[in-house]
């Protein structure tokens, strides 16, 4: 079944801060180095979801970077590791993947919260590409590119 699909069906999803990265990019390079160094791609967080097995029928978690909602990755598995301080936690494994969706202010919380697959923001498709970038100076390009805006 598609991503699409499962997205008819209202498909659970969660809603994550990425406190650090102030951009797209930088999130990439962050997880790309975590996953280097200690394989599976995996985000920890103190608190286990009640609803671990709607997560894991095709959700995402969706990251706010820098006060937007602009990309997801979708969850491959939820299970107990032991963090730092010896205490189990919670590790979302993740799909190394960072897809793009269509940006939207969020206010700071704390933790995760669960998003309702009707609520979420649609994906950037590749061939939505957008026309006349190529003659955007590059700076600028980088930059719509990190808010996710093209």
């Amino acid at each position: 079944m598609t991503w699409q699909r499962r997205q008819m069906r209202s498909v659970l999803h969660l809603i994550k801060l990425s406190v650090g990265p102030k951009d797209v990019a930088e999130l990439r390079v962050l997880q790309q180095r975590r996953v280097q160094g200690d394989p599976p791609l995996r985000h920890l967080t103190r608190m286990m979801p009640k609803r671990a097995a709607e997560l894991l029928d095709g959700g995402s978690i969706y990251w706010v970077v820098a006060g937007l909602l602009c990309v997801r990755q979708r969850l491959v598995d939820i299970r107990t590791e032991p963090g730092k301080d010896g205490t189990d936690h919670a590790a979302l494994i993740l799909d190394p993947e960072l897809v793009p969706v269509e940006a939207r202010r969020m206010k700071p919380f704390q933790g995760w919260r669960y998003l309702e697959g009707a609520a979420t923001p649609p994906d950037i498709g590749k061939a939505a590409a957008a026309q006349g970038i190529e003659s955007l100076p590059p700076k600028l390009l980088r930059e719509l590119q990190d808010l996710c805006l093209l």
